[in-house]
């Protein structure tokens, strides 16, 4: 039997979502209008002119890559440490993904290695806000500038984040949010394409509903996926959405808990939350320093057997039997920090007792190793 009933990650739904997805129960079959209106909310908040709700985050990259042209042979620069869910899309277009390092402060893509890794069939650069956290953006801009390079925001971690007042999500030729049960915003299963330009955007449409001709809708233009979300999805992200300051700001009061138990312990790391960086914290995660001689793997182990859940770093994908074979270059940074790195409990309805548990638990196991 379970000491405790400390749950991961889950969204926090309440009676004002279920009266917004009621009514669309009720009167919302015979069209998009929660979509639309969640399109038209979503990118104003984020300062886009478009967004094109999907199916989920993945498919937003998917379609975005599909507007662009990315195809056969292509290549687009990714950041090692990720899931599966940013680099996948690649590899539907036959496009090959180029794994490069990760930057040891803030935990997302490094520029220098980008650099070694451009070539003349570099298409695009795609860069993950990696746990909230954003990588070196002016150099990041600065070099999409020099070599023509669009850039690509995977920003399904980062709801809420900005850096330097710009939220996630403006970045880039195009961005996408993630609507997973884990996600600051849920709907069980969605996502969000961001775009400004409108022909990428008129593209995007196109292809986000099978191809379908604009003056028939029975005949079809070209063969494209279907990712149009449901009005169900959407009137549940509606009604997320409006409560997207009180999510927040539970999320960034589970992160502080967290920071304010460990402020006696040196040689840890948080997500970043500092000047440049207001940080979201869909999910707070903890790098132990190397002078503790612990990986994370022991440690996930005895947390488990206090019936405490976590979950590991994401491991770099190159270490994975799917991506082996796009393995070039050695990425020592990715396979430091993931070997180090943890992701702790983060559920909105976490308890500051349990999270007090949670940090005891960690800090014994720390001055114990």
């Amino acid at each position: 039997m379970k000491k405790n009933n400390i749950k991961m990650a889950g969204p926090w739904i309440t009676s004002h979502e279920k009266k917004i997805v009621n009514k669309m129960m009720d009167t919302g079959w015979d069209s998009y209008e929660y979509v639309e209106e969640f399109e038209s909310v979503f990118a104003k908040w984020h300062n886009r002119k478009f967004c094109l709700m999907t199916t989920c985050g993945t498919h937003a990259i998917h379609l975005l890559l599909l507007a662009l042209n990315i195809n056969k042979g292509d290549e687009v620069i990714v950041p090692d440490c990720t899931w599966t869910g940013s680099v996948a899309p690649i590899v539907y277009n036959s496009a090959v993904p180029v794994f490069v390092d990760i930057d040891m402060n803030n935990w997302c893509i490094d520029i220098d290695s980008i650099r070694k890794n451009i070539s003349s069939k570099t298409k695009a650069i795609l860069f993950v806000d990696l746990f909230g956290n954003f990588p070196n953006m002016p150099d990041l801009i600065s070099l999409s500038k020099e070599y023509n390079i669009p850039l690509i925001e995977d920003s399904a971690e980062a709801l809420g984040s900005t850096y330097n007042g710009i939220r996630a999500g403006k970045f880039g030729v195009g961005s996408i949010h993630s609507f997973h049960r884990t996600k600051t915003i849920s709907t069980g299963e969605g996502g969000a394409l961001l775009l400004d330009n409108s022909e990428i955007y008129e593209r995007a449409k196109f292809l986000r509903n099978h191809g379908r001709s604009s003056q028939n809708p029975y005949h079809i233009d070209e063969v494209a996926p279907k990712y149009m979300p449901s009005n169900i999805q959407a009137s549940l992200a509606l009604g997320q959405f409006e409560r997207i300051e009180e999510l927040i700001d539970r999320k960034r009061s589970i992160f502080k808990r967290y920071e304010m138990n460990f402020s006696s312990i040196s040689d840890v790391q948080f997500n970043n939350d500092n000047n440049e960086t207001f940080n979201g914290a869909w999910a707070t995660t903890l790098i132990v320093g190397e002078k503790y001689n612990i990986k994370n793997i022991e440690l996930m182990k005895k947390l488990s057997e206090k019936d405490i859940p976590s979950r590991p770093f994401f491991l770099p994908l190159t270490s994975m039997p799917a991506y082996k074979a796009y393995a070039k270059d050695e990425n020592p940074n990715c396979y430091d920090i993931s070997s180090r790195g943890i992701t702790l409990a983060a559920h909105y309805l976490l308890k500051n007792e349990e999270i007090d548990l949670i940090c005891e638990e960690i800090i014994n196991i720390l001055r114990k190793s």
